[in-house]
């Protein structure tokens, strides 16, 4: 191959990246104008007048991950409720609020909520199993949307027992429950990097209770700190 041609088919190699980038851009310029419109809907659906959405990172990349900001006069109710709906629009990979406190609020309250959907019902198994009861599967939903708001926190999933059996088998046992619960938090929703699983078996009984009381077999959600979501140039969402 003579270098003339080298050199060519080196430029026309350089020219179908430049126009695949192009084309990229501008197809993810209309993907993020769908899903601006979409998001602000919500957003107003959900009362969040005075909320700003940002689809631009700090480097002008466009992207699925918008930053709230604004409506410093709602309520935290509110304002969860606002992150809920945005984050819910098809097409968003996750929100965050503009400045630490604000996300820490959000997610301080979402796990609030979650104590109070759990205060008179638990997480079932089989016994000695695993498997999750399907009389679970309406509360895991209703825990999962409790948790949408805190999409950007790490958030433990522990799972417990009591002090009855062999406490190797115990450890594994509250382990494995509380991988299957993480499981089942992915598959409504909650992605799966911000869920850290976690069995201590009968080592932290419920204050109050003998180690050996039943009552002790739960699971428990816990948001270890807020780590907002870090904007990422668009990219093209998974199927639904």
């Amino acid at each position: 191959m003579n270098p003339r041609s080298a050199s060519m088919i080196v430029a026309g190699a350089a020219l179908c990246v430049v126009l695949s980038f192009a084309a990229t851009r501008a197809r993810g310029g209309i993907f993020i104008g769908d899903l601006r419109q979409k998001a602000f809907a919500a957003r107003d659906v959900a009362g969040g007048t005075g909320v700003t959405l940002a689809f631009r990172d700090r480097y002008g990349w466009l992207t699925r991950h918008p930053i709230l900001s604004g409506g410093k006069g709602l309520d935290a109710a509110t304002r969860t409720r606002v992150a809920a709906a945005v984050a819910a629009v098809a097409g968003i990979g996750g929100v965050s609020w503009a400045n630490e406190g604000d996300a820490r609020a959000s997610s301080l309250h979402c796990q609030d909520d979650v104590e109070r959907i759990l205060e008179t019902r638990t997480i079932r198994f089989g016994e000695a199993s695993t498997r999750l009861d399907p009389s679970s599967d309406k509360l895991l939903g209703e825990v999962a949307r409790a948790l949408h708001p805190c999409v950007g926190s790490i958030i433990a999933v522990t799972g417990h027992t009591d002090a009855g059996g062999n406490a190797k088998v115990n450890v594994a046992l509250s382990q494995a429950r509380a991988e299957a619960v993480r499981s089942a938090l992915i598959s409504r929703g909650i992605p799966g990097d911000g869920l850290r699983a976690t069995g201590v078996g009968a080592a932290k009984p419920v204050d109050g209770l003998d180690p050996g009381d039943p009552a002790n077999r739960r699971i428990e959600f816990s948001v270890l700190f807020t780590a907002p979501v870090k904007p990422t140039p668009i990219d093209t969402p998974g199927p639904e």
